[in-house]
């Protein structure tokens, strides 16, 4: 729930200032090859340490974030990008998210800089405008469900 909350409280508050996030959850699928193309961290999920590394101008701020078992691995790390036609509108933050989760079964918090929304993309799939509280649901809903619990998709 500690993880859940500092995402949640990173997001609202990037999102309340615009500055646009990449935040993926590794489950079953590995995402070696993916962390390996970013910057090791290595540290807790923590809301300050998010929002610092998503500020915008400094060398970490532009791709994704990837969290493995309660730990920020890696920052800057890319993504590939969907080519889903359904998808052609959204920006390349948005795109990279749903091509991750095309390719894995990776969760991904998006942040928009340019309208502060908040999305969340799974299984090539994207909800997007949540609020924090919505988000916050999502989340712990689909912890739940990786721990054996219920549908998380109920939460959206």
């Amino acid at each position: 729930e500690r993880e859940v909350d500092e995402v949640a409280r990173a997001a609202s508050r990037l999102a309340a200032e615009r500055h646009g996030a990449l935040i993926v959850f590794e489950r079953e699928t590995g995402l070696q090859e993916y962390i390996e193309t970013g910057v090791p961290i290595n540290a807790d999920v923590n809301a300050e340490l998010l929002r610092t590394i998503f500020h915008p101008n400094t060398p970490l701020h532009d791709k994704a974030v990837i969290i493995r078992n309660g730990q920020i691995v890696a920052a800057s790390s890319l993504l590939p990008v969907t080519h889903n036609p359904q998808y052609s509108g959204l920006g390349t933050r948005h795109r990279a998210a749903i091509g991750l989760t095309e390719e894995s079964d990776a969760l991904v918090v998006i942040v928009s800089e340019e309208s502060g929304m908040i999305s969340v993309a799974y299984n090539g799939r994207i909800v997007r405008r949540l609020d924090i509280n919505r988000l916050r649901n999502v989340l712990l809903a689909f912890f739940e469900h990786r721990l054996g619990g219920r549908d998380w998709t109920k939460g959206i």
